[in-house]
């Protein structure tokens, strides 16, 4: 019977927080199943949302101000103080994410990463003897190089001039001066929540991964490729650094090589989920369901490299409960990824991304009603167990109004 069930979702870029998601796969299980009782919780990456979700789960708040963006503008953002009082929480998708770069302007060679510095700064002011900084949804491909301008590090070019924002101008990167970077950052321990699959250089290197996702051409890959060696060689040889490769290290190629770029001020490069789940609970949680529904946006390939829906699953797994995955896409690959039973797309007809993006909630939630109802007919099939009575057809919507289903 299904009367536990655990509701472990990222968010869907661009389109619905890992809080929202939640909520709405868990309006589509009560138009199925209203009696079931449901766990949930929302998971973040590092990316969207990180701040805010960490700060909520340990009672502490968001500390408002403005910031650069990544296209260079001044805007609205944030960093989180955690309840703990001792460390602060800086999201860089909140101040240099993808969803910050109007799609008119995604050129991954030109956004910055300034921004990231700028909060980091803003939360050395507050005293914190801690700086976690989540890595995830990032539209930018600058190594860091602009966060480390904004903690007063000068990126000179052979003339002497300062380089100009954006990962493309790092080929002609000549020297780093790290004199002017903010003293307080040796008083601090900083540390970086990444996926340690995502390395700076090389043939999976960061820029031929992830270029292309934030509009890079493929003449600009190769630039973008070949200025970020150039940024591991001289931040190694100019700011001194040891025992960390800044070309292969895991997790130097978060966001755009931002990992690169504070592992070389000090920082420590730790898998996400080590890091950001610890407070969550989250194996007891799974193993008391008897279904678990986890989500993202596409569900492909690159899902078993350090996904959300692959940790569940793998999590999952531990204690033999089945799960699956709902995603906005399936790819290549979707139907592989370890621990997942068994995927489903959410889209009922192909639609332009515009309108599927509008409507996430909407279609997320009448993705679960169907999957559930496909899971509990085929519980009712001869030879299985009875299963909890399925609801009415008739249904309230997230919204409240009354509509019934249909299957498109």
């Amino acid at each position: 019977m299904l009367t536990r069930i655990a509701i472990a979702p990222s968010g869907f870029k661009e389109s619905l927080s890992a809080q929202a998601a939640a909520d709405a796969i868990a309006a589509g299980v009560r138009r199925v199943v209203p009696t079931a009782e449901l766990d949930l919780i929302p998971l973040v990456d590092g990316g969207e949302g990180t701040a805010a979700t960490l700060a909520a789960s340990t009672g502490g708040r968001l500390v408002a101000l403005a910031a650069t963006g990544p296209v260079g503008e001044r805007l609205g953002t944030h960093f989180a103080l955690l309840g703990s009082h001792d460390t602060a929480v800086v999201e860089m998708a909140a101040v240099a994410g993808l969803s910050l770069v109007p799609r008119t302007l995604r050129d991954p060679g030109a956004t910055t990463t300034y921004g990231v510095g700028e909060l980091i700064r803003a939360a050395l002011d507050t005293g914190v003897r801690r700086v976690l900084v989540g890595c995830g949804d990032s539209g930018t491909s600058d190594g860091g190089a602009g966060a480390l301008q904004a903690l007063g590090a000068r990126l000179l070019d052979a003339d002497g001039f300062e380089l100009a924002p954006g990962g493309g101008e790092l080929i002609r990167l000549h020297r780093v001066d790290p004199s002017g970077l903010d003293p307080r950052l040796a008083d601090v321990e900083l540390v970086v929540a990444c996926n340690p699959y995502n390395v700076l250089c090389g043939e999976r290197g960061v820029a031929r991964v992830f270029g292309p996702q934030k509009g890079a051409t493929p003449a600009q890959v190769e630039r973008l490729s070949a200025g970020l060696e150039n940024w591991a060689r001289i931040l190694t040889r100019d700011l001194g650094v040891t025992g960390t490769d800044l070309r292969h290290g895991a997790g130097t190629g978060a966001s755009g090589g931002l990992g690169a770029g504070l592992a070389a001020l000090g920082a420590r490069l730790l898998p996400r989920f080590d890091v950001l789940l610890d407070r969550l609970d989250l194996d007891a949680r799974l193993a008391r369901a008897d279904l678990v529904l986890t989500a993202e946006g596409a569900l492909d390939r690159q899902t078993p490299r350090g996904k959300v829906p692959a940790e569940v699953a793998r999590r999952a797994k531990l204690h033999g409960r089945p799960v699956l995955a709902l995603a906005g896409t399936l790819g290549e690959g979707a139907h592989d990824v370890p621990g997942v039973d068994a995927c489903t797309g959410i889209l009922p007809a192909p639609m332009a991304l515009a309108e599927a993006l509008l409507r996430g909630s909407e279609l997320l939630t009448d993705a679960t009603e169907r999957a559930l109802r496909m899971i509990l007919l085929g519980a009712r099939l001869p030879g299985r167990a009875p299963v909890t009575p399925v609801a009415p057809v008739a249904h309230a919507a997230v919204s409240g109004t009354q509509r019934p289903f249909s299957v498109r």
